[in-house]
């Protein structure tokens, strides 16, 4: 049997690898797993981000789902995190949110949702392989009035927007922000939401054409926001990723905030307010020593899961931590919403800017960014190198070397040949001496 998920969705190039007979067929299984799971409930939320490519793939669906007789709310453009939460306020079975995310334009994704708006647990989406892959399609085909039925929810946006603005304890009379919207899902909603709590805001790459998403702007290119921040003398700004999942922060001066540095002044705030649920943050083994670092300083627990929001979520939902998060701007606050939220994120932060009345750069300042050297060995195998004698005699005379100074991460590749060398420290001149060496020894022993 193939593969269809990855670790975030279904993937590949619209029309392509992900093609409209991919999403019919993935449609007709999700709908009856997702109903079938629910106890009955068939309806079910389908949402897209810009791709020109979404309103194909948004077809496909809605037939699939429909000929299992599985109702369809078409919610239009919105972001990956508003359509889980209106999954989740559907009271329905299940919902869909068809997007690449940060990859470019010609990509597109189909990420399901369960009914209580999370992403799908791994059995469910095996479930789900095993009726895509049967030679025989035996699930059920309504007739007449039994049929899925359409409709579009013309309040989806402005619902999720109400929420959003709940979340906001004070307003941003007097704020200059900037938003990069990345010509993506959160083009209306980002500015709206900023502009509702009196922000006076500045809106870059707000105007999607099916093809420009992510195109040089958004969270993978933080240059462009920097350069509007200084040119408008606005005091921070937010740059958001194609589906808003995910957000970065940049400064007055143009520097860039990122995700471990927006969880550390969450954090910050949340445990002043007596609101850090068991005193911890979630993050991976990817997230700066400078977190480490600063939750010793401000006397709150970092917990590392593995490379990847889900494992993330894992974490957060097994121990009742509220905040968790990535290197990458994608941020869960699971007060809020069940998966990374960019626009929600951004709010939050806005809000302890505007509550404390300091410049974001002196709210980082809590944060204080390692350097990081990243080396990827290409190997002929990636197995038994843990148990290499000469490796880890490598890897235990450079964690003697560092001494408590810094961090040594080594991780095999989910999906290539290489296993990938981490090191953190303060003196980058000697982590890049000491990575490299290592990655030698490595090569030598996998070849």
């Amino acid at each position: 049997m193939g593969k269809m998920f990855g670790t975030d969705g279904i993937r590949g190039v619209a029309n392509r690898e992900l093609t409209p007979e991919i999403a019919y067929k993935m449609g007709r299984v999700a709908g009856y797993v997702l109903a079938k799971n629910n106890n009955g409930g068939n309806d079910f939320i389908i949402a897209r981000d810009t791709r020109v490519s979404g309103q194909m793939l948004e077809g496909a669906l809605v037939a699939g789902l429909t000929s299992v007789g599985v109702n369809v709310h078409l919610a239009g453009v919105i972001s990956t995190p508003a359509a889980a939460y209106l999954t989740k306020e559907l009271d329905g079975c299940g919902g869909v949110m068809i997007s690449a995310s940060h990859n470019a334009y010609p990509d597109n994704g189909i990420k399901f949702f369960s009914a209580d708006g999370f992403k799908l647990p791994d059995r469910v989406e095996e479930e789900m392989e095993t009726l895509y892959f049967q030679e025989v399609d035996n699930l059920p085909r309504p007739e007449a009035g039994d049929v899925g039925r359409v409709c579009h929810d013309t309040t989806a946006e402005e619902r999720y927007l109400k929420y959003l603005l709940s979340t906001v304890p004070c307003r941003f009379d007097g704020i200059k922000i900037v938003l990069d919207c990345a010509n993506g899902a959160a083009f209306r909603l980002g500015p709206q939401a900023f502009q509702t709590l009196g922000a006076d805001v500045i809106a870059i790459n707000d105007a999607p054409d099916g093809v420009n998403i992510n195109h040089n702007c958004g969270s993978t290119y933080p240059e462009a926001i920097g350069q509007a921040i200084r040119e408008n003398n606005a005091q921070l700004g937010f740059t958001f990723d194609g589906d808003a999942d995910r957000v970065l922060a940049v400064d007055e001066a143009g520097n860039l905030v990122d995700g471990d540095a927006i969880m550390t002044i969450l954090a910050m705030s949340l445990k002043e307010k007596g609101l850090l649920k068991n005193n911890a943050v979630v993050a991976t083994v990817m997230s700066n020593l400078g977190l480490e670092k600063a939750a010793q300083a401000q006397d709150f627990k970092l917990l590392r899961t593995k490379v990847g929001d889900r494992y993330v979520l894992e974490q957060m939902q097994a121990g009742g931590y509220c905040i968790g998060g990535e290197q990458s701007g994608h941020i869960i606050l699971l007060d809020y919403n069940t998966t990374g939220d960019g626009v929600l994120t951004a709010l939050q932060l806005a809000a302890v800017v505007a509550e404390k009345n300091q410049s974001l750069s002196q709210l980082a300042s809590h944060f204080t960014r390692y350097p990081q050297v990243l080396v990827n060995c290409r190997v002929g195998s990636r197995e038994g190198w843990d148990t290499n004698s000469r490796i880890k005699q490598a890897m235990q005379d450079v964690e003697e070397k560092l001494a408590g100074r810094g961090r040594l991460l080594v991780r095999p590749s989910g999906t290539e040949p290489l296993i990938r060398v981490m090191l953190e420290g303060q003196d980058e001149e000697e982590l890049n001496v000491m990575a490299n060496g290592l990655a030698e020894i490595i090569k030598e022993e996998q070849a």
